[in-house]
């Protein structure tokens, strides 16, 4: 049971907090209908996202072995056949839909769904190949990101702001690039990965930065933009800009050590610097958004 959990990759359930953002923006994360909806939609969304690192790790299983860390991983170790890894994605891929038509007002068939089901194939393309196509692998990986969003927001039927969407994709854009260069920095002289034959440090730390500043750029204008504002109930919201400033600083920064393989998930959670400041910022943006649930006049 401890290896299909493994299977699973739960920490990687950190990325889906996306799923989240845009009912949190709107002010209405404490309406418990829409709260709910959303917390099975994540529910939803988490499973399929585990079939298919199931699928990843089935098809990888010999490189995953020549891999310093990844030789770990369950299907690699032998722990689990390939024929029940399979069987076990199939589980998890039909309880994401129960999951999803709980969330998505017992429906199956909505804009929602096309959401999911997109997620799903398009990961599904990336490891049947597209994987080993430089930038359209990073496109691919971006535009799960901006799903994952998409999918919160018709979910819990609210609007998001244009502002937010650009933060996502270049966030994630920025993301990509690092994830790229954390594993050429720790591939040892062993390309365990295809497309890393075609990227550079220099094309890579490049386009981190230009990313970086496109996601702080737009991040700031959301900040200040009146729909912003109107929701927050002022203008303070920019004194965040700075501490954003920060976690990007401190995560390049993590990268450039090169002790992880510059997954998203990874780089955050080895650096207690990184998480500590990603958990004030998590905080200071709860008492913006709801200061009038914890002080009441």
């Amino acid at each position: 049971m401890i290896n299909y959990i493994k299977l699973m990759r739960l920490k990687h359930y950190l990325k889906n907090g996306l799923i989240l953002v845009p009912l949190f923006f709107s002010k209405e994360i404490n309406i418990l209908s829409k709260t709910s909806d959303v917390l099975f939609a994540f529910l939803a969304f988490s499973l399929i996202s585990s079939t298919i690192y199931i699928i990843n790790d089935t098809m990888d299983a010999e490189k995953d072995r020549q891999h310093p860390k990844k030789c770990k991983r369950p299907i690699a170790l032998g722990k689990i056949s390939k024929k029940n890894a399979v069987i076990f994605s199939g589980f998890l891929f039909i309880l994401s839909l129960i999951f999803h038509y709980i969330g998505n007002g017992n429906k199956l068939f909505s804009l929602s769904t096309i959401y999911l089901i997109s997620y799903f194939f398009i990961n599904l393309s990336y490891s049947l190949g597209l994987k080993n196509k430089p930038i359209l692998d990073l496109v691919l990986l971006s535009a799960g990101f901006l799903l994952r969003v998409l999918y919160g927001a018709e979910i819990a039927k609210v609007p998001i702001s244009y502002w937010l969407y650009l933060i996502v994709i270049t966030f994630s854009f920025y993301m990509g690039f690092g994830k790229r260069r954390g594993e050429l920095e720790i591939k040892g002289g062993k390309n365990t990965r295809d497309v890393l034959k075609k990227y550079s440090y220099e094309f890579l730390d490049k386009n981190m930065s230009i990313f970086m500043a496109l996601t702080l750029v737009f991040y700031s204008l959301w900040t200040v933009d009146k729909k912003t504002t109107d929701v927050v109930g002022s203008d303070l919201f920019i004194w965040t800009v700075p501490l954003v400033i920060f976690i990007f600083l401190r995560y390049s920064y993590v990268i450039e050590l090169g002790e992880s393989d510059g997954d998203p998930v990874e780089v955050l959670l080895s650096d207690k610097v990184l998480v500590s400041l990603v958990v004030i910022y998590v905080l200071v943006t709860i008492v913006f958004f709801y200061k009038n649930l914890f002080f009441r006049s």
